[in-house]
């Protein structure tokens, strides 16, 4: 059945207060026999439909516990088609949660019956204390079916447990029976347990959001010490580990109180209380029941920033709004207006609303003061235009949004003025002709925002967990109004040309112009006058500038402009702005492509930046807090910020282009797509819209597309967009598929100038090709909370080992960004960490969500930082060492050696140990080295080649007498996968040369036979990123890829490393390994091949 058609009954007399769906769980005792149920006598009392459902945390993914008690509710049924809404009512989040449930099934005939059930993740069910499915694991979708069972007909006693880790959540438990096929178990067969009696309660929180109290019908007479840990307030993702006692002021009430670390609930927040019954909690009328209610909130607090205390009416964001086309005159309307929430079919108000909203702070924010979401809203306020201002005598008045999300119809006094689809774009209006006199005007704003994933909403989300967040509705942006004269600049494209040592500039002016309109432009270094030019409007005209000096993040320069356009009888309107002299591009150096800022080439070093705030949002509380983050980005070592699938307010743009940030700007994604929707059309407009007015930024220097296939209606269609948007804008680079290797990737369509992969923990190592540069999209993220710097209790999304303290987290950020160094230098041109900030629930950021702590150690992660970007910056220009001369090698095992376990090293100092079973045998040349494909392998006790800065190869001998599965003759160990493989590639059924996700397939001699001795020689040159490799002394294949796995442990024969452990062991045999700390040249591996060498004197 769906959800739609379930019956919620609540906890007895409080069935009003619990509206929400949920089903199923309860704990079957670890000690029950999975054999069948033997039939019993049923119980001969009914009792009312439904079970009892107990929900609790889990302390763990894998610990399949029941961790924390967070609820009690009556549950009606268990084949449930969605199980995320009752997770989040009654454990607050849906991630790590179990579930228990209790009852009795009415049986309606003796018989044997059949029991099925299929879930999202595990369950287990028992009958009569006699496990009937035992199926408690992680994984989800597995169908499951018992034994038949021999039941009589009447009541049961019925358990059955569910876990959920993260993700969809389901469970579907059918039966059949005498005289019925498989169906699903009626809810009209499950009934409470006997003598299940919930109290009534009343829960409300205190003004502090740290305490609350539970009103019961009688005095309380004891409070167990362990009471608290059956009783649990929830709420979002808060779930209170403190105390509960009597209150001293009040006999009938419980106190319970936060704890140390936890949580204060927040402004307009829901609450739920909830008591299991078993806390031995006791009152005049006896033992307390079971309860669970929504309290009354009337906390006033809410998880803020250090800036949230200098937000007032009076300063909401008071800067002028839009730096690179600036006005003397304007008027900032952010401030307290009227708000309330309204319906589609609504007539307009005549009056006052009924409540106030802070704007620019979106609704549900705890800055707005609303703090609650709204599908239907209104805004209003009066304003009064300045008498200096001549608006109706030669000028007009117009009203500027930076942004609303997501539908707006703005009305000036009754009359519509604007309507604007689109959460990310400014817009504005003419609203001259619907002034009323000179005094006060009514403005008024009405918005439909239902978070509907057909349209860009980015990582906002109705139901936020996980790496999904609490929505942005309403005005979000600066709301300000400006006079114009008849005649007015609409916007400007500015477009730098360095190999014409130039500025194109467009002056775009207002509908209506007329054609003779005039423009001059000039430029200014600082305050000095360097060019200008004069030309028409709406025409590229070209500005010289002489010597330019260069916008870069060491050297964010940015140039001052002017711009009057002169309209005649019309009117002059003078604007201010700015720009930056810089290129981007893909380019070739030395060898491949990589991506070159002025003509040099700059290694992109970026955080994933999602611009989320606790207080406000989508909205940062103060210009100060917006630039903070990038401060805090250059203190770092970065040289760039992900913009991700958000799109920010001009002033941080702004503040990127001061403080030289490269920006790669993702487009605002969707989840739901289709071809030639009116949605689809929609988003494309809203792309080329979000190009257009970002267009003159100089830190933005590359447009994504898509992330991860989020949204995506095919891959032909993204790179048109791609193509559309190159077209648009050639003067940045786009970015087609971020993550095309991830997800929900419709595939690569080879346009765009990126190849862009995501890999946690990473970081992606993708190879450039003929026409694009590579970049690692998102990697990272490792987890620290720190206690009272985090939004709930629930959630920490992360993606690595969690750390325990600053150093922890440092060390493990250094370990991992070392990876980039040799990458840097060789094929790859950028990299981005997840992430800047913790989020919500998700905890893996470098700052705490409230930014009030550093969570790692600024110098340590500076250093690493800049030496992967002066790597990049060398590219192309390595110094790589010209290695040891001769076919010995820096180390040679000949491996014939026929007892012992030593191999010995006769050219180096690096005897190898046989170890797993590896045992001696017959080889081409004379010995080898038996491997049994499962254990055996020979350690060399040492990396023994410098694979990070130098060239390198390596040989071997090899008869591969089982091609099953994928086989290494030879590695060097790294810290989570080998550095290299010299390999049998399964999946290809050829010889490679590897690294992860890089393969050199020996293609030109197909695939080899199994028992057939082979020569194979695998080569890396680090100047071009070049793997090669030889079978039987010819060059049988080649690619070209970073190697970028840090040396963390022994060159090993006969196995490879991934994932952090041993895979891959060579099934067959091995002979005269040879170890060069330089790339062989053709002719040398075929000598090689021919003959082995003599062993030199052992040095």
């Amino acid at each position: 059945m769906s959800p739609g058609r379930l019956r919620i009954p609540f906890l007895g007399r409080l069935a009003a207060l619990l509206p929400l769906l949920l089903g199923a769980a309860l704990l079957v005792p670890a000690q029950v026999s999975a054999a069948p149920a033997a039939a019993s006598a049923p119980s001969a009392e009914a009792t009312d439909l439904g079970l009892r459902g107990d929900y609790y945390r889990m302390s763990s993914i894998s610990a399949l516990d029941f961790a924390s008690y967070t609820g009690t509710r009556i549950d009606n049924s268990l084949y449930v088609d969605d199980l995320l809404p009752a997770l989040r009512a009654y454990a607050g989040t849906t991630d790590n949660v179990a579930v228990r449930w209790t009852g009795r099934l009415q049986v309606p005939a003796d018989g044997a019956y059949t029991f099925y059930i299929k879930g999202d993740n595990g369950f287990r069910m028992s009958l009569d204390g006699a496990s009937v499915i035992d199926h408690w694991t992680t994984d989800w979708d597995v169908q499951t079916t018992s034994e038949a069972i021999t039941l009589k007909a009447g009541l049961h006693d019925l358990a059955v447990d569910y876990n959920q880790g993260n993700g969809g959540a389901y469970l579907h438990t059918e039966w059949s029976g005498p005289g019925f096929s498989r169906r699903p178990l009626p809810d009209s067969a499950l009934h409470l347990p006997a003598g299940f009696s919930p109290a009534d309660a009343k829960g409300t929180v205190a003004a502090t959001g740290r305490t609350a109290t539970i009103e019961l019908p009688s005095a309380v007479k004891a409070v167990p010490a362990d009471a608290a840990k059956h009783l649990a307030l929830v709420s979002g993702g808060t779930l209170w580990s403190g105390t509960v006692a009597k209150d001293p002021k009040n006999a009938s009430r419980l106190v319970i109180t936060a704890g140390k670390d936890d949580t204060p609930v927040s402004l307009n927040a829901d609450v739920r209380i909830s008591y299991d019954g078993k806390g031995g909690i006791t009152t005049a009328g006896g033992g307390l029941g079971p309860f669970s209610v929504v309290a009354q909130n009337d906390s006033t607090w809410y998880f803020a920033t250090k800036w949230a205390k200098d937000v007032s009416a009076k300063n909401a964001l008071p800067e002028y709004p839009r730096p690179q086309l600036t006005r003397k005159n304007w008027q900032n309307l952010n401030g307290t207006w009227q708000f309330q929430a309204t319906e589609q079919s609504a007539a307009l108000p005549t009056g006052k609303l009924s409540g106030k909203i802070l704007v620019p702070y979106p609704m549900e924010s705890g800055l707005s003061g609303v703090a609650k979401h709204h599908d239907w809203s209104l805004y209003q306020r009066t304003f009064t235009v300045p008498n200096g201002w001549k608006v109706g005598s030669g000028n007009r008045l117009r009203l500027n949004f930076g942004a609303v999300d997501h539908e707006a119809w703005v009305y000036v006094n009754g009359r519509q003025v604007a309507h604007h689809t689109g959460g990310y774009e400014e817009f504005s209006a003419d609203v001259t002709d619907a002034l009323a006199g000179r005094g006060a005007q009514t403005l008024l704003v009405k918005v439909k925002d239902t978070t509907d994933d057909r349209y860009a909403l980015g990582k906002q989300s109705a139901d936020p967990s996980g790496i999904w967040y609490t929505p942005t509705s309403g005005i979000w942006q600066t709301v300000w109004m400006e006079p114009v004269p008849e005649t007015s600049v609409d916007s400007l494209v500015l477009t730098p040309d360095l190999a014409d040592k130039s500025l194109s500039v467009t002056v775009r002016p207002t509908a209506g112009t007329s054609p003779t309109a005039k423009v001059t432009a000039t430029a200014y270094a600082g305050n000095k006058a360097v060019a200008s030019v004069t030309g028409p409007a709406g025409t590229a005209l070209r500005l010289p500038v002489g010597k330019p000096h260069l916008w870069s993040p060491d050297d964010p320069y940015l140039y001052n402009l002017k711009v009057t356009l002169d309209g005649g009888r019309a009117g002059k309107d003078e604007v201010g702005s700015y720009f930056g002299m810089r290129s981007i591009e893909v380019a070739p150096v030395g060898g491949v492509n990589k991506i070159v800022l002025n003509g040099r080439p700059t290694f992109v070093m970026a955080t994933l930046d999602q611009g989320f705030w606790p207080d406000g949002l989508y909205t940062a509380p103060t210009d100060a807090a917006l630039k903070y983050d990038l401060v805090e980005h250059k203190n770092l070592g970065f040289n760039a910020v992900r913009k991700h699938i958000k799109v920010e307010p001009a002033r941080w743009y702004y503040w990127a282009d001061r403080l030289g940030l490269m920006v790669w700007q993702d487009m605002p994604s969707r989840m739901t797509a289709a071809a030639g929707t009116p949605e689809t059309r929609t988003f494309t407009d809203q792309v080329h819209t979000i190009v257009d007015q970002h267009i003159s930024s100089p830190s933005i220097v590359m447009w994504t597309m898509m992330n991860e296939g989020w949204g995506e209606w095919s891959k032909a269609a993204t790179g048109e967009l791609a193509d559309a948007v190159k077209k648009q804008d050639p003067s940045r680079l786009v970015d087609a598929h971020s993550g095309v290797n991830c997800c929900a990737s419709k595939g690569d369509s080879g346009r765009g100038d990126i190849i862009d992969f995501h890999d946690y923990h990473g970081p992606a190592n993708p190879a450039p090709d003929a026409g694009r540069a590579s970049v690692d999209g998102e990697h990272g993220g490792y987890s620290y909370v720190v206690p009272g710097h985090i939004l709930g209790t629930a959630g920490g999304q992360d993606y690595g080992d969690a750390a325990t303290s600053a150093e922890e987290l440092t060390k493990a950020y250094v370990e991992n960004t070392r990876k980039l160094i040799q990458r840097a230098s060789c094929g790859l041109s950028g990299s981005v960490y997840t992430q800047v900030t913790d989020v919500e629930g998700e905890l893996n950021g470098l700052l705490t969500y409230d930014r009030k702590v550093v969570k790692v150690q600024p110098g340590p992660v500076r250093e690493i930082n800049q030496q992967v970007i002066a790597a990049g910056s060398a590219a192309g220009g390595a110094n790589v060492p010209k290695g040891t001369p001769g076919l010995a090698g820096v180390s040679w095992w000949p491996l014939h050696q026929e007892s012992g376990t030593t191999a010995t090293d006769v050219a180096g100092r690096h005897d190898g140990t046989l170890k797993g079973g590896a045992a001696w045998t017959t080889g081409p040349n004379g010995g080898a080295v038996l491997l049994n494909g499962s254990t055996g392998h020979v350690d060399a006790g040492a990396p023994v080649l410098d694979t990070e800065k130098g060239d390198y190869s390596v040989a071997a001998w090899v008869r591969l007498d089982d091609k099953g599965h994928f086989s290494t003759a030879v590695s060097v160990d790294g810290d989570r996968s080998s550095v290299f493989y010299l390999q049998y590639s399964q999946a290809d059924k050829r010889f490679a040369f590897s690294f992860s996700g890089a393969r050199a397939l020996a293609n030109s001699i197909g695939e080899p036979e199994a028992g057939k001795w082979y020569h194979l020689v695998g080569s890396y040159n680090h100047q071009d990123g070049a793997l090669r490799i030889y079978v039987d002394g010819t060059q049988a294949g080649s690619t070209r890829a970073c190697n970028g796995e840090v040396p963390a442990g022994n060159l090993v024969i006969g196995r490879g490393k991934y994932n952090g452990g041993p895979v891959d062991h060579w099934a067959g045999a091995i002979a005269d390994v040879h170890a060069y700390d330089r790339a062989l040249s053709g002719a040398e591996v075929a000598s090689l091949a021919a003959g082995e060498p003599t062993a030199p004197a052992r040095r």
